[in-house]
């Protein structure tokens, strides 16, 4: 018989900064960020006479399930679940929020019920500090989140604007190094001094009077001015925990030759090791790297080449021969 198949695919993103870890008018954290063409999570879930869960990260994906089925009240239900491809872990991409976002979503269509983004993103544990995971679920470019408040939801998305086709991002993955993540993530924001009021203040102006503005007339000059800053700004704050302004010193030196080449905006990802930069067009983007692939300063890492992203997750159903539940 045909069963139906709910296939999923959910982008990474970009952490860009934080708005506020000072926390002084009653919001803290608040950040920018931006959804990516690659990599991605993809799964597919269909009706079973068991539960089964396969593919890479299984034993995370089968906790997803069981919480969503129970948070919708179909404990009674088996599914199979298939990961056919995550993003990578705890590089700075958003891959724990995209894998818990894709099951919750997988699974409500498959059984016919509303998506519900941010509530699963606050039920799944998701979402404490930032809001650009769950945001990009539903759309892609770049956004804005609010800042966590004194409730469970997520940070609220005040500001989206489309990335600018032509532009290019370069990601630099350091294969040997991992960014802070669990206990050790929390640890660390606990140990970190107060974030100054003045910083948090530059912050949110570069944001709203330079970012946003060069996004919206596509000047990648401005836009990268401020990313870099901010990036200056937030890394300054967490080198005490991370050792440097970038978690892994090989993407530091390759975002530093990057930018001497001519990249803009260069930065790390939330806790990283993932670094990346902007291009104002593919051929730029090559060259760029290309300078680097011929550098010491490039060696061990992956480079990639990837494009914003301006649309959300994508949730398809079709049918396949299976046996009936």
């Amino acid at each position: 018989m045909a069963a139906n198949v709910i296939s999923v695919s959910a982008p990474a993103r970009l952490h860009l900064g934080f708005l506020d870890m000072h926390g002084g008018l009653g919001r803290l954290f608040g950040g920018i960020g931006m959804a990516l063409s690659a990599p991605a999570t993809r799964i597919s879930i269909s009706p079973s006479d068991q539960t089964i869960v396969e593919g890479p990260d299984r034993t995370r994906a089968r906790w997803h399930l069981e919480a969503m089925r129970s948070r919708l009240g179909i404990d009674q239900l088996h599914h199979h679940l298939v990961i056919e491809e995550t993003i990578p872990h705890h590089c700075g991409l958003g891959s724990g929020t995209q894998l818990a976002l894709a099951v919750a979503a997988a699974l409500r269509t498959l059984e016919g019920i509303d998506l519900d983004p941010e509530g699963d993103a606050a039920y799944l544990g998701r979402g404490a500090r930032s809001g650009v995971g769950a945001g990009f679920f539903l759309e892609g470019g770049v956004l804005v989140d609010g800042g966590k408040g004194r409730g469970d939801s997520p940070p609220p998305v005040i500001a989206r604007l489309p990335f600018p086709a032509a532009w290019r991002v370069i990601l630099a993955f350091d294969p040997a190094s991992q960014g802070m993540h669990g206990g050790a993530e929390t640890d660390a924001f606990k140990a970190l001094p107060l974030f100054p009021e003045r910083d948090a203040a530059d912050i949110c102006r570069l944001v709203l009077m330079q970012a946003l503005p060069g996004l919206a007339e596509s000047d990648i000059t401005a836009f990268g001015r401020a990313i870099a800053e901010i990036q200056i700004r937030v890394g300054r704050h967490f080198q005490p925990a991370q050792g440097g302004i970038y978690s892994s010193p090989r993407v530091a030196a390759a975002m530093q030759r990057l930018t001497v080449a001519g990249a803009h905006g260069a930065g790390q990802s939330s806790w990283g090791p993932t670094g990346f930069a902007f291009a104002a067009s593919q051929a730029e983007a090559e060259a760029l790297v290309a300078q680097l692939d011929g550098d010491r300063e490039g060696a061990g890492l992956d480079i990639r080449i990837v494009e914003g992203r301006n649309t959300g997750a994508t949730v398809e159903r079709h049918a396949e021969l299976a046996n009936a539940r």
